[in-house]
């Protein structure tokens, strides 16, 4: 299996909306709702098995890339417990996310799956509209190739970030969120449906959600064109919660188990 469930998940948290001309070649899009050295950690359950942990960690350090100012944002994925006799998984995935744009300059990923090792970066020239890949699969050789990708592209991390720049005040249920993003050589349009706000019982409290489900294309893993659901706190933060996911084999959820750097705090109900 070359991409991890933690990993395919993941991706999905990609969560105001003023987009407003920067210059003729760069959007820019305000946001307040994250910052440097923010820090999240979530737990992943099986039913009652504890299958993982993941971890979201913004720099607090700017870097510079294409003469623009970048986030750096790591995410950590791997398996614990019992789980690992089977499934032994250690993945990151880092992106430098443009500060004003909130689109990818790089994005990196390192794949650690049972025997499976793959290393890949992108680089992203969004004036070219053109996205390198360099990637070594195992002991094979590297492989550059090319891309054509659409204005302001977004990779499986920034995606996340760019979502949290939205005010879904201005949503509603039923509404639906399209996002142009690159992962694994290809380019797609995602689609997310807002389904409304909804409050959640957490160990942080209970707090108001906004219910967000990709819709999925038809696949072995997900039980359905729904079977995911995020809910993102009803704050500036708009930062993930909790996650279900239905699968083929059974239910999987992500749960919010520890917070740094919010901006701010969670409005609870």
């Amino acid at each position: 299996m070359k991409n991890s469930i933690l990993a395919f998940t993941l991706f999905f948290l990609m969560s105001s909306f003023i987009i407003i001309s920067d210059d003729k070649n760069y959007r820019t899009v305000k946001h307040n709702g994250f910052t440097r050295g923010e820090k999240l950690t979530y737990l992943v359950h099986y039913g009652f098995i504890n299958a993982g942990e993941a971890t979201v960690e913004m720099n607090k350090e700017l870097h510079t890339l294409n003469d623009r100012p970048c986030y750096r944002v790591e995410i950590k994925g791997k398996t614990i417990g019992l789980i690992t006799t089977t499934f032994d998984v250690d993945d990151s995935w880092i992106s430098y996310i443009d500060t004003l744009a909130v689109i990818p300059h790089q994005f990196a990923r390192k794949i650690k799956e049972n025997n499976y090792r793959k290393e890949e970066v992108t680089f992203f020239d969004h004036i070219r509209k053109k996205a390198t890949v360099k990637s070594v699969t195992g002991t094979d050789p590297e492989v550059k190739k090319d891309f054509s990708v659409p204005a302001n592209v977004q990779d499986m991390v920034s995606g996340y970030y760019f979502l949290r720049t939205l005010d879904f005040d201005k949503y509603k249920a039923k509404d639906t969120i399209v996002i142009d993003g690159f992962f694994e050589e290809k380019v797609y349009s995602l689609k997310v449906v807002y389904k409304g706000k909804e409050k959640l019982q957490t160990k942080f409290g209970r707090i108001q959600t906004a219910v967000l489900s990709p819709i999925m294309p038809e696949n072995a893993l997900f039980d359905g064109r729904d079977a995911i659901r995020f809910y993102v706190s009803d704050d500036p933060n708009r930062v993930p919660i909790k996650i279900e996911a239905r699968m083929f084999v059974g239910a999987i959820e992500l749960d919010l188990i520890d917070h740094k750097g919010l901006v701010s705090k969670f409005r609870k109900k």
